[in-house]
């Protein structure tokens, strides 16, 4: 007798959507979506966003959906970069609330749980979380990178803080959400959601690991900083002093971040 796969009642709705954008991912794609299965909080779907790999990524995906119905693989035609990416995953999620989970990175076991919790004790629309980092093998590199308490549009423009694989939105609250296909889609977002008036709070506790690998585009500082000078002027429209201001403060904590790790 076959196993049933894992999935929903017929007719209910998942409390969290977690978006996945995967490019090239046979490496790490299999270890978080086990990060997702994991989770002490069941009542999930995930959405893997396929973006036209050349690899075996969307075979693992698959493999992995046709035993867990809350995992589906979307897959895209053509390669569009992340936001793309992320917006096609973001079209088909059903969840209120809405967890972002690159395809090397990974949560601990009640990352879910703790946080849904957090943002409903906190009536919060965003929230994020503590983590570490690890090398491509899975080891820890360094210690707990702790966050501040809350942040408003304004101290995000200087700050580091909310880490794309802690991040979470409610949707009941922000309404849908869509990412801006262009690059720091994930910086963006925030500064849209906190530019109305949210204010996003922090949990203070350890529950994601944010993987470096070698050769990504988020493993170069200088284009990034590049990218965040871009939405300072491109897409916020700040005047070159207030740019330069909020880019200062910006680096110096993207420094430290570095070094605390």
């Amino acid at each position: 007798m076959s196993e049933k796969p894992a999935g929903f009642a017929p007719g209910t709705r998942p409390l969290v959507s977690v978006i996945t954008a995967a490019f090239n991912a046979e490496a790490f794609i299999a270890e978080t979506i086990a990060s997702v299965q994991r989770q002490s909080l069941t009542d999930w779907e995930m959405l893997v966003a396929d973006d036209a790999s050349s690899d075996s990524t969307a075979a693992i995906v698959q493999a992995a959906a046709e035993k867990d119905l809350r995992i589906k693989l979307l897959r895209l035609t053509e390669n569009g970069g992340v936001g793309r990416a992320r917006n096609a995953a973001l079209e088909q999620a059903q969840g209120r609330f809405i967890a972002f989970l690159d395809s090397d990175d990974l949560w601990l076991q009640e990352k879910l749980e703790r946080q849904v919790a957090f943002m409903k004790q906190w009536d919060c629309a965003v929230s994020y979380t503590a983590f570490r980092r690890i090398n491509e093998d899975g080891r820890q590199l360094g210690r707990l990178f702790s966050i501040p308490d809350s942040l408003t549009y304004a101290q995000l423009l200087k700050n580091t803080a909310i880490a794309t694989l802690t991040g979470m939105v409610d949707t009941q609250k922000t309404g849908p959400i869509r990412m801006t296909e262009v690059r720091r889609d994930d910086f963006i977002l925030w500064l849209s959601i906190l530019k109305r008036g949210f204010l996003a709070r922090g949990l203070q506790q350890d529950l994601a690991r944010y993987r470096v690998v070698k050769g990504s585009l988020s493993s170069k500082p200088k284009r990034s900083a590049a990218w965040t000078w871009s939405v300072y002027r491109g897409v916020e429209k700040l005047n070159l002093i207030h740019a330069a201001w909020c880019m200062a403060h910006y680096g110096a904590r993207a420094v430290l971040k570095r070094l605390v790790f």
